[in-house]
């Protein structure tokens, strides 16, 4: 037995001796091990691939193996290390990229580190990008604006039009900075807009809305989604995203509605980013075993199409999907992408508005295009404007004339500068605004005190000025600019003491809203008040005008601190 014992032993290690050296052999120059980065989505899938690739036999022609590890990584914290830019937890250390998008890599290209990363090799899978819906509520939404489409979706979250569809409805959009399929979204949605003929005040209204309602994840979005509302849930998300929300819940329990228009797909692309010639290789040949018959069949299992679009049996109209390919829409230019990006950046941030309103004499003369006087008008419109702002919004009041707060002092305060959705004895600061607007009256005798309103409400807008922050002083005026008989600042001195003081770092901008003003000398004042602060002025004729003037408003938001001269505004 013992002698039987060590034959076999020797038997064994024998053996164990010749696969050892025979895979040696095959593998020439050793073994080269190959790191994958994949979108978390898609890593699942990634790994599947690269394990059964791990198992093939090694290459016959003594080149060097080939061992795959998959790890998964959010697509905008890679963005983010390899650009040197926002909040990055780490360094990327792949030799191989599978974003869920081209939109991150072309984003990452913009950036001054990101020029040397070389063009995707390829796609390894798609995924359409749609709106998502509890099942319940899919009818409702067909009956609030029909067949599903960007266009009803634009409408429904445009800040400009509350008593329209967003009444109805409860747009989830995701953050586009950090969601390819929010990006792809709003690339969507404001190419219909844009080709509908809207204009910027409409996609602002749009972006406005969308970015005081975006949720960071898919996750969060189908557990927001799930929350009892009185308007009907609708959100985005990619088609893989709503599969694998059913496959772990219930078959079907959110439907995809594919919009009329068309739409952008996720198309995971593969970046070879590493530098080391033989690693290269391995990633040649791997990504060449991405697009094999067995991979493609692995991709379609798990809730993806694959790059030609077409769809597996995990997509289905059992489990709330179409396998019919929808219509493409082409991806804009890096140029579209940047600018959209920027603007969906800057409408975040937040804002800070001192609102000075004209109560003089001349404010009680009837207003054109509505009823009541212009005072009235300014005061419904201004409550109006009001709900296009955020209740982080730290908004005040002052009304000026002459002599309103002891001899000499042109302005008061009304309501002062807080965030809208903070309480003031008791009421929301919104409330109290709205109130003041809706009890103001003009002063029958009163002068317009305009310059020196201007210099203090400036003086005071500098001293406490918020980086993080649009700061802003919004003049409401009947357009006659500064006539106090008691002298004060002279129009020559506040536009020195504006010119002066105006401060490309810490902009503070002066829009001015003039009604009825038809002095031609008033209005070249108040256009070089406003172009002195990079702001504007408007000169609107009627209601409807007024109401545009806050959305224009909220729109330099796009351009601060740089938006040219704006003196002319609406004529």
């Amino acid at each position: 037995m013992p002698l039987a014992g060590a034959v076999a032993l020797a038997v064994l290690l024998g053996v164990a001796a010749y696969v050892i050296m025979s895979r040696d052999k095959a593998c020439g120059d050793g073994t080269v091990a190959l790191k994958v980065v994949a979108s978390p989505d898609i890593e699942p899938a990634i790994s599947k691939i690269a394990a059964a690739y791990n198992k093939k036999a090694a290459p016959a022609d003594g080149a060097s193996c080939v061992q795959v590890a998959v790890s998964g990584s959010d697509p905008a914290g890679v963005t983010n290390a390899l650009a040197g830019t926002g909040a990055t937890t780490g360094k990327f250390d792949g030799d191989v990229w599978i974003p869920d998008s081209s939109l991150w890599v072309a984003r990452l290209r913009s950036s001054p580190k990101g020029e040397g990363i070389p063009d995707p090799t390829g796609s390894v899978a798609r995924s359409p990008v749609v709106l998502a819906a509890p099942k319940p509520v899919v009818e409702k939404l067909r009956s609030a604006f029909g067949e599903p489409s960007w266009s009803g979706l634009m409408s429904a979250a445009n800040a400009a039009t509350p008593d329209g569809l967003g009444r109805k409805i409860r747009v989830l959009p995701l953050d586009p900075t950090l969601n390819a399929a929010g990006m792809s979204a709003l690339l969507a949605g404001s190419g219909v807009l844009q080709a509908s003929g809207a204009g910027e005040d409409q996609l602002v209204g749009v972006l406005r809305q969308l970015s005081e309602n975006a949720v960071n994840s898919p996750g969060n979005m189908f557990a927001s989604m799930a929350k009892p509302s009185s308007r009907a849930p609708i959100g985005i998300a990619s088609e893989q995203e709503i599969w694998s929300n059913n496959d772990k819940s219930k078959p079907g329990e959110v439907v995809a509605l594919y919009p009329a228009e068309g739409t952008i797909s996720l198309d995971y692309p593969v970046v070879v980013t590493a530098k080391d010639e033989q690693k290269r290789q391995a990633a040649k040949e791997f990504t060449a075993a991405l697009t094999a018959a067995d991979a493609k069949k692995t991709i379609r299992e798990y809730g993806f199409r694959t790059p030609d679009g077409k769809a597996g049996g995990a997509i289905s109209q059992a489990n709330g999907l179409n396998p019919a390919t929808p219509r493409s829409l082409k991806i804009p230019d890096a140029a579209t992408v940047t600018r959209l990006s920027q603007a969906w950046s800057r409408l975040k941030l937040g804002g800070r508005l001192l609102a000075l309103l004209d109560i003089s004499g001349t404010m009680a003369l009837p207003a054109v295009g509505a009823p009541g006087d212009r005072m009235r008008l300014i005061a419904q419109t201004a409550i109006e404007g009001l709900k296009l702002f955020p209740d982080k919004t730290e908004v005040g009041t002052w009304v000026f004339s002459t002599n309103l707060n002891g001899k000499g002092v042109d302005y008061r305060e009304a309501v002062p500068v807080g965030p809208l959705g903070a309480k003031v004895n008791g009421a929301t600061r919104r409330e109290v605004v709205s109130q003041s607007l809706q009890q103001i009256k003009a002063k029958p005798t009163g002068d317009t005190g305009l310059n020196d309103t201007l210099a203090a409400a400036y003086d005071k807008m500098k001293a406490e000025y918020e980086a993080d922050k649009i700061n802003t002083i919004l003049v409401f005026t009947d357009g006659v600019g500064n006539d106090d008989p008691e002298g004060g600042i002279s129009n020559a001195a506040i536009l020195k003491k504006l010119r002066q003081e105006f401060d490309q770092t810490q902009p503070i901008s002066i829009i001015i809203v003039a009604l009825g003003a038809d002095d031609a000398a008033g209005r070249r004042q108040m256009q070089a008040i406003a172009k002195a602060t990079q702001g504007q002025a408007f000169f609107p004729n009627n209601a409807l005008e007024i109401r545009k003037v806050f959305l224009e408003g909220i729109s330099r938001r796009l351009c601060a601190p740089r938006c040219g001269t704006g003196g002319g505004g609406s004529q």
